[in-house]
C-alpha cells in the first residue's frame, strides 16, 4: 500500500512537471504568436472601398466606377431578412457565442482528425464564426495553417470584447466577397438581382448568403445545380432557426434561380460619352483612388431624355448623309454558311451594343429582288447564344439606296449586286403596321462619317445632353470634347459682335467685293464668298445672314485682328488666338463644347459661362464637397419669415459682351435662320437664332444655334478631315441635325421670343442699304440699335475709300464702278 502511494505520488509529481512545463511553453507560444498581431481597433475607423455611382439631373444612375462593386450600409440599412439569411448560413450561434463556437471547433477538430488518419488529403474544416470572419477578412491572411487559426481566435475574442455584436455584423456584410466582382451585400444585390437589397425574396437573399462560402463554386450559370442546392440549404437552416415559416420556405426552395447580372458600364441608355466625359473630370479632380475606392455621389446635369433625343438625331443625321452618298463599303464580316451552324457563326462577330435599334445578320440566300437573312440569335445571360433562330428578308426596295459598291460594281441592279450569301451585314427591322412582328427588314451601314451635338442651358452653362459621336462601342473618342476642328462662318458672330461693342450697329455698311491682303513673307491672300460672288455695299446684317466672308474680313481688317482675338479669348473660343485675318473666318481650331458655351453667352444677354457636366458631389458620408453654382444667394440662410423680401441670388459673374450687343448679334442671327443660310431650321417653329459653319472644302460643316432657354451646337466631319462633297455644308448637314433635336427638346414647351434689354430702340430700315425707312415700305425691317445710335441718313462703306482713306460718296454710278472692279478698293 505505501508503494502504491509513493509510486502514485511520483505520477502525480512528473504530471505537476509536465503541466507546468506545458502550460510555460503554451504561455510562451501563445506570447510568441500574439506580440505582432494586428491591432484590432483599427477597425473602428475602417473605411471600405466603395463605388462611385454618377446619377443623372432627375436621379437616374448613369454610372457606377469602382475596383470592388461595393456600397456600405449602416447594420441599420440591412433588413433582416438578410442579416437572417447569413447568420443562418454562416453563424447560427453568433448572437450568443463570445467570438468562438467551440461546439463548432470542436465539430472540426473530430472531422479533421478523422480525414488525417484515414489519409483523406481534404482540406481542413474550419469551424469560424462570422467574429472570426471578419478578424480574417479584415487582418489576417488567407494562409490555411493551424497557427492562423489560433491568431484568428484570440482576435476575434478581442474584438468581441470591443465591438458590439450588430457592428460586427455591418462589418461582416459590408466586407464579404461574393462572386462577380460584388462586395458586401447591397453591392451584390444589385450585381446578381439588379435590385436593392429590401426588394431581395427569400430565395434571392438565401442565394447571396449560400456565396460565401465559394462565390466560384455556386456561379448561378457555371454550376446552376450547386447554386439551387446550397441556396435551398440555406433556406433549411432558416426555417429551422425560426426566421422563414415552413410553408414559405418551401415556396421559396421551389423559385428557379433567376439571375440578372447588371451591366457594370454605363447604366443610362445613350449616356456612354456623357459618362467617360464624366469619369475624366472626376480623375483630374480626385484622382484614381478616390475615383474608384470613395465612394462619390455624383449629381450630374445630364437629362435623359433630352440625352436620347440628341443621340437619335445626330444618328439619323449621319445615317441619312451616309445613304445620300449610296456607296456600298462592304459587310461587317464574311462567314461560310456551309460549314456549320449559321447561328453560331454570326453569333461570334461582335455587334455595336449601343446601336439596340441595329441587329446583325448573315445572308442565307439572295437574288434580284430580295435576301433571306438570319438574324443574330440573342446572347442570354449566362453568356450563351439563345437556341431560338429568326429570318427574315430585305426587299431590293429597301437597298436601292447603294448605287455603287466601293471597290466593285459602279451599277446596282439587284440586291445580289450588294449581298452575297456569308455577308454579315447591320440590318432595322421595318415595323409592322398591324402592330406584329414583322420579318421585313432594311439594309444598314455604319457611317463614315462622324460629328457630335452638345445642348446646354445658356444662363448656367450645365450640359444637358452630349454626344461624342455615332456610337461609343465604334470609337470612344468624344468628338464634343476631344476633336478640335475649324468652326469656319460659325466663329463669324464674335467677329461682329466686337464690331457692335465698339461703334459698328447692325446698319453700318461693309464693302463685299474682291480683296487682296499681303501676309507675312509677301504671300498674297485673296479670300472669296462661298458661292465666289460679290455683291456691294451691304449692312452687317447682311453679312451675317448671308455668312458673306469677304465682308467679315474687311470688318476684321477695319477693327484690327487683336480685338477680334481678345473677343474670342473672352468667350472661350480659343486660349491664344493668333491676331491674322484668315482667323476671322474661322480657320483656327477648337471643340463643340466651347463653340456651344460661347454662343451660351450670346444668348444669356452677355454673362460668362463656365460649362459644366456636374452640379454637385459629396463624399461617402454625404457631406457636399463640390458644387458648381457659386452663386451667392442673400437671405436664403433665414429661419423664418417676418416680411422680409424673398431671397435673391448674387450674380457676380463677369459680363462679357454687352446685354445689348448680345440682343442685336441675336437678332442678326434670327436673321440667318429665316433669312439666310439656314432657312430649313424655321422648320423647329420657334424663335432661333443659330449660324451655319462650312471649311475649305466642306471639311467641317456646323450649326450653332439657341432658343431664349437652350443653346445646341452641332458638328459633321470625317475624324481624318477630307472633303465631304459640295452638300457637305453647315446648312445641309448640320442645320437639319440641329432642326429635328430642337424639335423634340422644345416639343413639350411653350414658345418664347428673345427677351429685348432695356433700352433698344427698334427702328425700322431699308434691308439692303441700312438707311432710315418709312414703316411698311417694301424691303423694311425692324433693326436694333443702342441709346445714342440711329440709322444714319446716307452711309459711308467700311472699304471704300479714296486715295486719302477718306469714306467716299457712294451712288449708283459708284456702286457699280465698285463691282467692275474700277472704283478704288483698299
Amino acid at each position: 500500500m505505501k508503494f502504491l502511494l509513493k509510486f502514485f505520488g511520483y505520477l502525480f509529481g512528473i504530471g505537476a512537471v509536465c503541466f507546468l512545463v506545458a502550460a510555460a511553453g503554451g504561455a510562451w507560444y501563445l506570447s510568441t504568436i500574439t506580440k505582432d498581431l494586428p491591432d484590432y481597433t483599427a477597425l473602428k475607423n475602417y473605411e471600405p472601398p466603395v463605388m462611385t455611382r454618377v446619377h443623372a439631373a432627375d436621379g437616374s444612375l448613369i454610372a457606377e466606377y469602382a475596383k470592388q462593386r461595393r456600397m456600405f450600409l449602416p447594420i441599420q440599412g440591412i433588413p433582416d431578412l438578410v442579416k437572417d439569411a447569413f447568420i443562418s448560413a454562416e453563424d447560427k450561434n453568433f448572437y450568443h457565442h463570445p467570438g468562438i463556437d467551440i461546439t463548432g471547433v470542436a465539430r472540426a477538430i473530430v472531422v479533421n482528425l478523422r480525414n488525417k488518419l484515414s489519409g483523406n488529403d481534404r482540406r481542413p474544416v474550419g469551424a469560424s464564426t462570422i467574429t472570426q470572419q471578419v478578424a480574417k477578412n479584415f487582418l489576417l491572411t488567407n494562409e490555411v495553417s493551424y497557427e492562423r487559426k489560433i491568431k484568428e481566435a484570440i482576435l476575434a475574442l478581442r474584438i468581441e470584447d470591443a465591438y458590439s455584436k450588430d457592428k460586427i455584423l455591418e462589418l461582416y456584410l459590408n466586407e464579404i466577397y461574393l462572386g462577380m466582382g460584388a462586395y458586401g451585400v447591397a453591392g451584390a444585390s444589385l450585381l446578381y438581382f439588379d435590385k436593392s437589397v429590401h426588394e431581395l425574396t427569400i430565395a434571392e437573399a438565401a442565394y447571396l448568403a449560400a456565396l460565401p462560402k465559394g462565390p466560384n463554386n455556386y456561379n448561378p450559370f457555371r454550376h446552376p445545380k450547386a447554386a439551387i442546392e446550397r441556396r435551398n440549404w440555406v433556406i433549411d437552416r432558416m426555417v429551422e432557426n425560426g426566421y422563414v415559416k415552413p410553408e414559405d420556405g418551401e415556396k421559396a426552395k421551389a423559385e428557379p434561380l433567376k439571375v440578372t447580372p447588371r451591366e457594370t458600364g454605363a447604366q443610362l441608355f445613350a449616356s456612354e460619352y456623357f459618362a467617360e466625359e464624366v469619369r475624366r473630370e472626376l480623375k483630374d479632380m480626385y484622382g484614381d483612388d478616390r475615383l474608384y475606392n470613395g465612394g462619390l455621389s455624383v449629381r450630374s446635369t445630364l437629362d435623359p431624355k433630352m440625352q436620347a433625343e440628341a443621340r437619335k438625331s445626330l444618328m439619323d443625321g449621319l445615317v441619312k448623309f451616309d445613304r445620300e452618298h449610296g456607296t456600298w463599303r462592304g459587310p461587317v464580316d464574311h462567314v461560310d454558311v456551309n460549314a456549320g451552324e449559321w447561328g453560331g457563326l454570326v453569333g461570334k462577330v461582335e455587334k455595336l451594343n449601343d446601336v439596340p435599334e441595329w441587329q446583325l445578320a448573315v445572308v442565307l440566300d439572295v437574288n434580284a429582288d430580295q435576301a433571306t437573312i438570319g438574324i443574330q440569335p440573342e446572347r442570354l445571360a449566362s453568356g450563351k447564344l439563345s437556341t431560338d433562330r429568326e429570318r427574315g428578308h430585305i426587299d431590293f426596295s429597301e437597298i436601292k439606296w447603294v448605287r455603287r459598291v466601293k471597290d466593285g460594281t459602279s451599277s446596282v441592279k439587284g440586291a445580289d449586286d450588294v449581298l452575297k450569301v456569308g455577308d454579315v451585314v447591320y440590318v432595322e427591322r421595318i415595323p409592322d403596321p398591324a402592330g406584329g412582328t414583322s420579318k421585313a427588314w432594311m439594309l444598314r451601314q455604319v457611317p463614315e462619317v462622324s460629328g457630335a451635338i452638345v445642348a446646354m442651358d445658356p444662363f448656367t452653362g450645365r450640359v444637358l445632353a452630349m454626344v461624342g459621336g455615332f456610337s461609343y462601342d465604334q470609337s470612344e473618342f468624344n468628338r464634343a470634347t476631344q476633336a478640335y476642328r475649324q468652326p469656319g462662318s460659325s466663329f463669324k458672330p464674335f467677329v461682329y459682335s466686337a464690331a457692335l461693342d465698339n461703334g459698328y450697329t447692325p446698319s453700318s455698311v461693309v464693302m463685299d467685293a474682291p480683296i487682296s491682303v499681303e501676309q507675312a513673307g509677301g504671300e498674297v491672300w485673296q479670300p472669296q464668298n462661298y458661292g465666289r460672288k460679290y455683291y456691294g455695299p451691304s449692312t452687317l446684317r447682311t453679312g451675317i445672314e448671308k455668312s458673306r466672308n469677304v465682308m467679315t474680313v474687311r470688318l476684321a481688317q477695319d477693327m484690327g485682328m487683336p480685338l477680334v482675338a481678345e473677343y474670342a479669348r473672352r468667350f472661350g473660343i480659343y486660349d491664344k488666338m493668333l491676331p491674322v485675318l484668315s482667323m476671322a473666318l474661322g480657320a483656327g481650331e477648337t471643340t463643340v463644347l466651347r463653340m456651344t458655351t460661347a454662343y451660351s453667352m450670346i444668348a444669356n444677354g452677355g454673362r460668362k459661362v463656365t460649362p459644366t457636366l456636374i452640379d454637385r458631389i459629396q463624399d461617402r458620408y454625404g457631406r457636399t464637397i463640390y458644387k458648381h453654382d457659386a452663386r451667392e444667394c442673400d437671405g436664403c440662410d433665414a429661419t423664418d419669415w417676418h416680411g422680409q423680401d424673398e431671397p435673391k441670388l448674387v450674380d457676380n459673374r463677369e459680363q462679357v459682351l454687352d446685354p445689348m450687343t448680345a440682343y442685336q448679334i441675336t437678332s442678326m442671327m434670327e436673321g440667318v435662320v429665316q433669312r439666310g443660310t439656314a432657312t430649313s431650321v424655321r422648320a423647329v417653329g420657334r424663335p432661333i437664332a443659330g449660324k451655319t459653319g462650312t471649311t475649305n472644302d466642306e471639311r467641317d460643316a456646323w450649326f450653332m444655334g439657341f432658343s431664349p432657354n437652350l443653346t445646341v451646337g452641332v458638328f459633321v466631319g470625317y475624324d481624318t478631315p477630307r472633303s465631304m462633297g459640295r452638300s457637305g455644308t453647315g446648312g445641309h448637314v448640320a442645320a437639319p441635325i440641329f432642326t429635328e433635336f430642337m424639335k423634340q427638346a422644345l416639343a413639350d414647351k411653350p414658345a418664347v421670343e428673345f427677351r429685348v434689354p432695356p433700352g433698344i430702340n427698334l427702328i425700322p430700315i431699308n434691308s439692303r442699304t441700312g438707311l432710315r425707312a418709312a414703316a411698311g415700305a417694301p424691303g423694311t425691317i425692324l433693326e436694333a440699335f443702342k441709346p445714342g445710335t440711329a440709322p444714319p441718313d446716307n452711309y459711308s462703306i467700311i472699304g471704300y475709300q479714296d486715295e486719302m482713306g477718306q469714306p467716299r460718296e457712294v451712288t449708283p454710278e459708284a456702286d457699280r464702278a465698285i463691282m467692275t472692279g474700277t472704283g478704288g478698293l483698299y
